[in-house]
């Protein structure tokens, strides 16, 4: 599948791979604290943001629309990096093709499995009667009855567009919920990547816990685990800061 993204900067290049329900813009602003000295392809995945929708959606065939986006760049190598679903992708495409992977980096989520937990935003986002739909305050104040938190509702309803007729998803809603087990999946046991590998995790969140330690040890034997303080799962939102001086440091 041919993916959308954005391209930015000069240098070396870094692949960035944005989470569940979100897109390539997630990761515009830190991408300008970074595009002096990388070329940055900020990624939609399929199904999010502007890259196609498609009824297959699994780690596999999204390590293949990394890797066919790679090809059609011509680039050889290249830092990688993915925030949850797409730091699983990111770890699953550097035990695919670890030759292709310069430097790894994986933003709070670890190689194991993880339940689903995202059941009541989607009967959120599936409540969204989008024919009716007048405005985004009133698609607020609707989803707010499923998701109190105002900074998590502005985030997914940055996947809710404006078409010919009215809102629409970006997101493909109905394949994401049906297979919404694929996101928690943990990586195939018996295989490593043996290059560099930074595992950055926020400090308020449970996606990485010192029980992943050992997991993380397994898979990625060359890693660092770096906490960023007073930041949750949205370390890169939070603390942007802290999350770009640690990119810089280990991508040096």
């Amino acid at each position: 599948m041919k993916l959308n993204f954005k391209k930015i900067g000069t240098g070396k290049p870094l692949i960035i791979l944005h989470g569940l329900f979100g897109s390539a813009d997630n990761w515009f602003s830190i991408s300008k604290e970074l595009k002096d000295n990388y070329t940055l392809y900020l990624v939609d995945q399929r199904n999010h943001g502007d890259s196609p929708h498609s009824e297959e959606w699994d780690y596999g065939v999204m390590v293949e629309d990394l890797r066919e986006l790679m090809a059609s760049e011509k680039l050889e190598k290249a830092f990688l990096m993915g925030h949850s679903m797409g730091g699983k992708t990111a770890m699953n495409f550097a035990l695919a093709y670890p030759e292709k992977v310069e430097k790894l980096i994986v933003a709070d989520i670890a190689p194991r499995y993880y339940a689903v937990h995202h059941q009541r935003i989607l009967e959120g986002l599936n409540s969204l009667e989008l024919d009716t739909l007048g405005s985004r305050k009133e698609a607020d104040d609707q989803l707010a009855e499923y998701v109190p938190n105002l900074g998590e509702r502005q985030f997914l309803l940055k996947s809710l567009g404006r078409g010919s007729d009215g809102f629409v998803w970006k997101i493909n809603l109905p394949v994401i919920t049906a297979k919404i087990n694929e996101v928690g999946k943990a990586l195939p046991e018996g295989e490593s990547f043996q290059g560099p590998t930074l595992f950055l995790a926020g400090s308020n969140s449970s996606y990485i816990q010192q029980s992943d330690i050992e997991d993380i040890d397994a898979f990625f034997p060359q890693n660092e685990v770096e906490f960023i303080a007073d930041a949750g799962h949205w370390l890169h939102a939070e603390q942007p800061d802290a999350v770009v001086e640690e990119i810089k440091r280990f991508l040096k």
